[in-house]
This record gives structure tokens, C-alpha cells and sequence, in this order.
């Protein structure tokens, strides 16, 4: 007798065959062989339900009336997506050697000729589960791995963000404990960034990259970063210092996220007429991120408190911007960060 695995005998097989005399044959031969889940199907029609009743093997009469078993196999391996990989066993009486290389054509795996030998039907099932078996093994630790992978991917994503709000958040320490302004900032950007028509991908590497816009702080001495008063002139020329330190900090890295917060960094000081610093660019010789990072730093630092400054109405910050437009700003950002401030979903104003 031939020695069908504990594990085997579970799984699923599904007879198609139009003649009840030959379903019952299979039926009685399968289940002397100690298989116990064999599913009689008279004729195909519904594929549907087939594919939800998740066959390990089919076992298929290659001619019947109406559907017959090459439109069957056309269909399963051509419009079902969850039984191409399914192993179909051929029984045909056709011993023709078209019949056969269309069939396998078609994804027949093997066949047997009608009527068949019980031994001969029962090893080849037996084989088949096999495969079916490592394959669901080999498809489920696939799956498993996918999972792990997607859950460190995941995890490295949220140790990144944590050490960047850390180090943005140091940037912002002694003139804002809180670390907020470097967060709204980002957040300003980002949605600056998608009213753009940004990409995704890209307005979420400015939002994460936006924060970091002024780490060249931390270069600046507390005698002119906590200043109530107006910079003079050799002070302001060492403020103005902290764009490059900013950029030196974040350089070196092969990151796409580090080297985006190197350029904001280095450039959300750039003016759109050239009147900025610390490389006197102007217009889009300007990198976009900086661009739109230099509007969400000045309209954030006007409407919230500073050492040097009491917060101004947001009206009145709004009209500042605007009037900005095609001096300090690139008119096109501002426009966007309009839209987005007047919005009522954009929570950026406080």
C-alpha cells in the first residue's frame, strides 16, 4: 500500500469530470489511499468558487461537453490569479500528441490516460501535494519574512525620526526648549511641498529634512543667539555663519534625507533676488527645498515669540509673506503656503 503522509491527506482535491462514474471512481480510490478533504465537480462553470475553496490539486477530464477542460485550464491559469499556482493533473482518453502540447501549453503539469491505474493516480496525486505543500511552506516563510522586513523597516524608520527631532530639537534649545519650532516648521513645509504637487515620497523627506534647517545654531555663541536687541554688524556676520556650519554638520552623508537637510540647511537664508546669504543665489538656482523651508522658518518665527521679538498677529505675518513675493520669496511658494494657511484643515497657524 502506498504510504500517503499524515500531512498530506488533509489537503484538498478537486475532481472535474463531467461522467459521475469516473468522479466516483476517483472519489473511492483517493479515499482507500487515506485522503480525506476530495471535492466532485461535474463541470467548471464557476471558477470563482473553485478558487475560493483553495484546491491543493485539481484533477481535470480534458474533454467535456460545453466547457471543456482546455478553456477550463486557459481560464485557471490565465484569469485566476489564486489557482495559477495549483498543481492540475490531465486525464484524457486523447493520447494525440497536439491534445497534449496544447494542454501543457495551456498550464496542464502532467497527465494520465483514461481509465486510469489506482496506484499510478494515487502516486502522482501524492507528488503533487508535495510540491503544493513546500510551495505554501516556501509562499508562507515568504510572507513571514516580507513581515519582519516591513516591521524593522518600520522600526529603523522610527529610530530615524527620533534622532532627528533629537537633533533638530538641539539646534532650538536655547532660544526654544520645546524644540516646536523645528517640528511646525516641517510640518509648514510639507504641506507647502504637496500644494506644490510635490510627490509623497518627497513631502514626507521634507517634513523629516525641514527640522534640521538651522543645527549650524548650536556653532552660534548664547551672547548673540539670545540678543534681545538688533545685531551689529560683526555679530550678524557671525549669525550669518550658521547656515555653513549647519551644512558641514550634515554633510558627508550618502542619505537622500541628509543631503535634502544639507541643502536646506545651507540655503533657507537664499533670497529670490539674490539678496541673501551665505552664496548670494538667486531665483531656482535656489534648491526647491530650501526655497519653501525659508518661507514656514520666517512666517513661523513672526507669529510666535523670540528673544529678540514679541509674536505678531498671524494677519499680519500672512501680509509680510505675501509682500515678500518675488523679493525675499519665490512668488509661486507663496502663493502655495496662501492656499495652505487659509485652508481650514492646515493647523499651522499657532
Amino acid at each position: 500500500m502506498i504510504k500517503i503522509e499524515e500531512d498530506l491527506r488533509g489537503m484538498h482535491i478537486v475532481v472535474i469530470d463531467d461522467e459521475a462514474v469516473n468522479r466516483r471512481l476517483m472519489e473511492r480510490i483517493l479515499q482507500d489511499s487515506g485522503f480525506t478533504r476530495i471535492t466532485l465537480i461535474a463541470e467548471s462553470t464557476d471558477l470563482k468558487s473553485l478558487e475560493e475553496s483553495d484546491p491543493d490539486v485539481i484533477c481535470l477530464d480534458l474533454h467535456m461537453p460545453g466547457k471543456d477542460g482546455f478553456s477550463v485550464l486557459e481560464a485557471i491559469r490565465g484569469s485566476h490569479p489564486l489557482l495559477k499556482q495549483v498543481p492540475i493533473l490531465v486525464f484524457t482518453t486523447d493520447v494525440s500528441i497536439p491534445s497534449r502540447q496544447r494542454a501543457l501549453e495551456l498550464g496542464a503539469n502532467d497527465f494520465l490516460n483514461k481509465p486510469g491505474e489506482a496506484t499510478e493516480i494515487v502516486l502522482r496525486v501524492r507528488n503533487f501535494l508535495r510540491t503544493r505543500k513546500l510551495h505554501k511552506e516556501l509562499e508562507g516563510y515568504s510572507l513571514d519574512l516580507e513581515s519582519k522586513v516591513q516591521r524593522r523597516t518600520l522600526e529603523l524608520y522610527e529610530a530615524t525620526e527620533d534622532c532627528l527631532w533629537r537633533l533638530a530639537r538641539a539646534s532650538e534649545y536655547r532660544d526654544d526648549d520645546t524644540g516646536e519650532h523645528t517640528i511646525r516648521v516641517g510640518v509648514i513645509s510639507s504641506r507647502i511641498a504637496a500644494q506644490l504637487g510635490i510627490g509623497a515620497e518627497d513631502v514626507d523627506m521634507i517634513r523629516r529634512a525641514a527640522p534640521l534647517h538651522d543645527i549650524g545654531k548650536i556653532g552660534i555663541p548664547d551672547s548673540i543667539l539670545l540678543k534681545p536687541g538688533k545685531l551689529t554688524t560683526e555679530e550678524f556676520a557671525v549669525m550669518r555663519s550658521h547656515v555653513k556650519i549647519g551644512a558641514s554638520l550634515l554633510a558627508g552623508s550618502s542619505s537622500k534625507l541628509m543631503l535634502m537637510a544639507e541643502k536646506i540647511a545651507l540655503t533657507h537664508h537664499e533670497k529670490w533676488d539674490g539678496t541673501g546669504y551665505a552664496m548670494g543665489l538667486k531665483g531656482e538656482e535656489i534648491p526647491l527645498p530650501g526655497r519653501i523651508v525659508a518661507v514656514a522658518d520666517v512666517y513661523d518665527a513672526l507669529i510666535h515669540d523670540r528673544p529678540y521679538k514679541q509674536a505678531w498677529p498671524v494677519e499680519k505675518a500672512i501680509g509680510e509673506i505675501e509682500s515678500q513675493a518675488g523679493a525675499h520669496f519665490d512668488p509661486e511658494i507663496v502663493e502655495a503656503f496662501v492656499k495652505v494657511v487659509n485652508s481650514n484643515e492646515s493647523g499651522i497657524v499657532a
